[in-house]
């Protein structure tokens, strides 16, 4: 068995693609041999001065205030894979759901591109959009809760 041979080429450009992208790991595979880059991210913590306006919390932020846990809400459409998460199906297009609107099994939640592909999100019971925990064009990562159904 020949040793296998390093790419760092391929090695660097994933590693510019993960910090483009604001990815945490990506992963490339051909034939039987693979590439995984991971980065950790670190979050520095800022005190806002007393004087500062506050702003109006996130959906995330507001949800955890009412004291659900939204990892394991029973209601939680969670992200199946990395990618950029888009709330239409082109710019210019109204979006696949709002908050309140009702849903049936089967109807496109929202797109996550992944490799340049679009994956259509679906519901999987129907039911009412309680809250869409994400925005536009953010990136999502693998079983990040991305829409609460009740």
């Amino acid at each position: 068995m020949a040793p296998m041979k390093i790419d760092h080429d391929a090695i660097r450009n994933l590693a510019t693609l993960l910090t483009e992208t604001d990815l945490t790991e990506i992963e490339i595979a051909e034939g039987d041999k693979r590439i995984r880059v991971t980065r950790t991210v670190t979050a520095q913590v800022f005190s806002a001065p007393a004087n500062m306006p506050q702003t109006a919390p996130a959906a995330n932020a507001a949800a955890a205030d009412e004291g659900m846990d939204l990892e394991n809400h029973p209601g939680a459409v969670k992200s199946p894979m990395v990618g950029t998460v888009y709330l239409q199906p082109e710019p210019s297009a109204p979006a696949f759901i709002a908050k309140g609107q009702p849903v049936q099994a089967g109807d496109t939640l929202l797109i996550i591109e992944a490799m340049k592909v679009m994956n259509p999100i679906k519901a999987d019971r129907g039911g009412t959009i309680m809250e869409i925990l994400v925005d536009d064009s953010q990136p999502v990562e693998f079983g990040q809760p991305l829409v609460i159904i009740v």
